[in-house]
């Protein structure tokens, strides 16, 4: 999970704090997680929402082909396991990637996922799905691909224009669930149906976001939650003073509020970690010198605002 800094720079100290250790012994069932999040999505579509208000709440709802391996501190290719693709093949030129894909899964309406939902996902992310999606920030992420096909329900294959190693990793982004295809775009800004440990349950803006556990996951066992209730506080003040009062079990904040949260509420883990997220900057195209097309690639080449 990431936080945005309120500063400019290209490298800060994010500080989160969890409301008490986690238990040495083995995980146990129940309880309601009390999230932080810090704004009001327009939208419950994560491929529609270009932040994280979104993506954090709604990761849980549903299922990616793949995934980075959570236990691993850092991503790479190597880290990346399955999810709802059992396992997955580039062909010899580098063109095809094909999955293999999991059986006995089911939408949260009860449908069965099959090959089709994936194709309709990407086919709907390249925009020549006819139920368009409203907005498509990640639509350029898969511009090398040039059609997805279906064998069965149980395979599908990625034909791209040329090859393209790191396609695996975009699709273990957070930000690339595989959606139903017999859901309408407009259906899951609202209403959002997965395949994921979690059932949508409530959006009210500026208040609150709730999902609830899937009985009929198909990992067994498994979510260990009854629930996670994400509260929209803006102020970070006020996610400290939550935090302390014991209504959030997590919050992010900066370094200099650490000596506060750790004398107010001595029981909690905060973990200080290096994060390069910057905040946006918007170009304005139009006016000299950003008009030249040259100077805009060589900012998008940069690798990093702020320096």
């Amino acid at each position: 999970m990431v936080f945005r800094s309120r500063q400019w720079a290209a490298v800060f100290v994010v500080l989160s704090c969890l409301a008490s250790a986690p238990p040495a012994s083995a995980q146990k069932h129940g309880g309601v997680l009390q999230m932080l999040d810090f704004a009001s999505p327009a939208s419950m579509s994560i491929h529609e929402e270009a932040t994280i208000t979104a993506g954090i709440p709604m990761m849980g709802v549903f299922n990616n082909l793949v995934v980075f391996d959570q236990h691993v501190a850092q991503n790479s290719l190597r880290t990346i396991v399955p999810d709802l693709a059992t396992e997955w093949r580039w062909s010899e030129d580098g063109k095809e990637l094909t999955f293999r894909l999991r059986r006995g899964v089911a939408w949260h309406d009860g449908r069965k996922f099959t090959a089709a939902d994936v194709k309709c996902t990407w086919d709907r992310l390249r925009g020549v799905d006819p139920d368009k999606f409203r907005l498509n920030p990640r639509k350029i992420w898969y511009r090398n691909i040039e059609e997805i096909t279906t064998n069965g329900d149980d395979e599908v294959t990625f034909h791209l224009k040329r090859p393209q190693p790191y396609l695996i990793a975009l699709l273990a982004s957070g930000q690339s669930p595989v959606y139903p295809c017999h859901v309408s775009t407009a259906e899951m800004r609202l209403r959002p149906i997965g395949t994921g440990p979690f059932k949508f349950v409530e959006y009210k803006p500026n208040e609150h976001i709730k999902v609830v556990r899937n009985p009929d996951y198909w990992k067994p066992d498994r979510p260990y939650l009854d629930g996670i209730e994400h509260t929209i506080i803006a102020s970070p003040a006020t996610w400290q003073l939550a935090f302390i009062a014991g209504k959030l079990d997590f919050i992010f904040a900066t370094i200099p509020l650490l000596k506060d949260v750790k004398a107010q509420a001595p029981q909690a883990v905060c973990d200080v970690v290096m994060d390069n997220n910057s905040r946006d900057l918007l170009v304005n195209r139009t006016a000299p010198p950003f008009d030249k097309p040259e100077l805009r690639r060589a900012i998008a080449l940069s690798g990093a605002s702020g320096k």
